[in-house]
């Protein structure tokens, strides 16, 4: 992609120097060094080695696949046709080692796990039906024989890496999603036989919009209450074949296609319903809840509440691959966009006959440049994420807490970047006018394909309440407390301040924050330590607020449930402003970590582009809580079109430095119709 035209001049913030509420001397940040804009291919080779983070080997070895076999179709294709399409590419891609990086190595496995979900991340610039597909047999499916069976289902895994056993994830019911614990499948236990007979009781049971189970799945598993006796242990996972050797329905099993759906055409998502389908007890993935030879139970966690939330706290790679995925399909679409608005030029200024590139329009530069810059900030805090994770499950991190820190990050961190590639895909098209309806120029399909992201793997308004319960209760251990009731009273006893989860609990972060000037001094905008500040105060004032609201709910009598009700909108908001702080937060130890100086200097503008456009967009509640003047908010939307008049001549170097593989970005863009 080459450079387009110069820097428009940029605007200079008006109002005397020295006020609280006026721009100061110090407002305006360094500019980057004029070099840099004629860097091209050298800078953006620095920016994607940083971008690239600790498993750039893996990335690189990612990108050299060959476009035509993984990339997107060139066309719309039938549902069946794209179906057989990406079930040819799992099998190429299972000749691939990424899918034996996910598991250990007892399993035949490599126990590389972050580089599995790097890998994976990658596949997200490809079709997205194969990212679908991929992560339903490798990720669900691989994850639970794996993460939720015993010794006695290893010999199953070498089969699932290869693609030769293809399962399904069968966890989600028509009358139960987000509500995992309440599902109505049942997995009986008959002593006569040793064997667990699965049934759905009703219609409401039927498990749903299961992937790979339309076309593909031989092996489900599926997740019911385990029943033993007349006691019910809750909801465990058990392995039942959907498929005989020839292709059709096992006994008892019933498969319905879901059809025709709005986006990812390619994966064959069915509907399931067992009608007292028999397997055999050791078909249960007992690590967490187990019957031996007598039909007798037991489990290492004795709480069920426990139990349960253990069990769905091991499969957090599914929704961390999900955030990465997500995140991969906004960077191409960006990567369009930006290409687009480079070449395309648009109405001629007074006395030329030269049109303007669009690119060098201040709207185009607002509605662009700062989604790039949350890229870049998702990206940096999706490394942290995976980092976390790998160090989880290879048992560098084996505390309670830190699964619990892992999980919440997890939730926070898909939330934010599937919102941002739903927004962002769309505010692509709408860039690119009718070049960006064509099928060819990917924005249609990734705007199709991506609309899913924000509610499967989790729901996202109901993820944001699991990172609010989460800072309320301070990870408590015993995850029984965590219903209604008891986060109204673990709300109650809230100090203030004293349950926010310093992620970024790195010194130079918090050097940064000190040394910035308090609320009584002028509030610079250009100092990183003020733009974190602020966005702590945040975090702080809501999460504050909210166990006040909650402690009034404490009076004898009080509804707990219609008090939580009523707090939902300030923990989701809460909950939102938290994540924001810990990707920004992530994005300024980032850039101070890069040793790169040139690298460095962009990096550094980019994350003011980030954080202040953050803060910028929550300006009224700045306003509201008297942290901002008006006079202080105008300067700090002043700022923020200066930084995208300045990064506009490093804006084709910026997603460059993406590193998307050229096969699988545009194939046809007008960029002078």
């Amino acid at each position: 992609m080459s450079t387009a035209a110069d820097t428009p001049t940029a605007p200079t913030p008006s109002g005397a120097s020295g006020a609280s509420d006026t721009v100061t001397e110090h407002e305006h940040l360094e500019p980057i060094a004029a070099s840099g804009a004629h860097a091209g291919p050298d800078l953006a080779a620095a920016l994607r080695s940083h971008l690239d983070g600790p498993f750039a080997q893996v990335r690189d070895h990612c990108r050299a696949l060959d476009a035509a076999t993984f990339g997107a179709p060139a066309e719309p294709l039938s549902m069946d046709e794209h179906r057989a399409r990406v079930t040819a590419q799992l099998a190429a891609l299972a000749t691939q080692p990424y899918a034996a990086y996910g598991f250990p190595e007892h399993q035949g496995g490599q126990a590389r796990f972050g580089e599995a979900v790097a890998a994976f991340e990658m596949l997200g610039h490809t079709d997205l039906s194969l990212f679908v597909k991929a992560g339903v047999q490798w990720g669900l499916f691989g994850g639970a024989v794996s993460l939720l069976g015993t010794r006695r289902h290893d010999h199953l895994v070498p089969r699932i890496t290869s693609g030769e056993l293809q399962g399904c994830f069968a966890m989600t019911e028509t009358g139960h999603g987000s509500d995992v614990q309440s599902l109505l499948t049942t997995a009986t236990y008959d002593r006569g036989t040793d064997e667990l007979v699965v049934h759905s009781p009703g219609p409401a049971a039927r498990k749903d919009y299961i992937g790979n189970a339309a076309r593909d799945g031989q092996l489900a598993a599926v997740f019911a209450q385990l029943v033993v006796g007349d006691e019910s242990h809750g909801v465990h996972c058990v392995l039942v074949p959907i498929r005989d050797a020839d292709g059709a329905p096992a006994p008892g099993v019933t498969i319905e296609d879901c059809g025709p759906k709005l986006g990812l055409p390619g994966v064959d998502n069915g509907r399931l319903t067992f009608d007292h389908v028999r397997v055999p007890r050791t078909n249960l993935l007992g690590r967490y809840g187990d019957l031996d030879e007598t039909g007798t139970y037991s489990s290492p966690i004795d709480h069920p509440g426990r139990r349960f939330f253990t069990m769905l706290g091991t499969l957090v790679r599914g929704r961390i691959s999900v955030a990465g995925g997500a995140g991969a399909a906004a960077r191409s679409a960006l990567a369009v966009t930006t290409a687009y608005a480079a070449r395309r030029r648009q109405f001629a200024p007074p006395g030329t006959d030269v049109e303007t590139t669009v690119l060098d329009y201040r709207t185009y530069q607002r509605r662009l440049l700062p989604r790039i810059a949350t890229a870049y900030a998702l990206q940096l805090a999706q490394h942290e994420l995976v980092s976390a994770m790998d160090d989880v499950l290879a048992g560098r991190a084996t505390g309670e807490q830190d699964q619990r820190r892992l999980e919440t990050r997890a939730a926070g961190i898909k939330v934010l970047t599937t919102r941002h590639a739903t927004d962002t895909i769309q505010e692509c098209r709408e860039l690119c006018g009718g070049a960006g309806y064509l099928w060819a120029n990917r924005l249609a399909a990734l705007k199709a394909d991506t609309d899913i992201f924000t509610t499967f793997e989790g729901d996202n308004t109901v993820l944001l309440q699991l990172v609010a319960k989460s800072l309320l209760t301070e990870y408590q251990a015993t995850f029984g407390d965590l219903d209604t009731a008891g986060i109204v009273r673990f709300g109650a006893r809230l100090a203030a301040g004293a349950v926010i989860e310093r992620s970024s609990a790195r010194g130079i972060i918090q050097r940064l924050v000190d040394a910035a000037p308090g609320r009584e001094e002028d509030v610079t905008f250009a100092i990183r330590g003020t733009q974190l500040r602020l966005l702590r105060e945040r975090e702080e004032h809501m999460l504050e607020g909210l166990a006040r609201r909650l402690r009034r709910a404490t009076a004898p009598g009080a509804d707990a449930f219609a008090a939580f009700n009523a707090c939902q909108d300030h923990l989701v908001d809460a909950a939102t402003a938290h994540v924001e702080r810990v990707v920004a937060e992530s994005f300024a130890a980032s850039v101070e970590a890069c040793t790169d100086p040139e690298a460095r200097a962009v990096l550094a503008r980019v994350c003011d582009l980030h954080v202040l456009s953050t803060i910028e967009r929550h300006k009224a509640w700045y306003l509201e809580h008297d942290r901002l003047s008006p006079a202080r908010t105008k300067a700090l939307t002043a700022l923020v079109n200066e930084i995208c008049a300045e990064l506009r001549p490093h804006a084709t170097t910026l997603v460059d430095a993406f590193g998307i593989p050229d096969g699988l970005l545009v194939t046809e863009m007008s960029g002078t119709a």
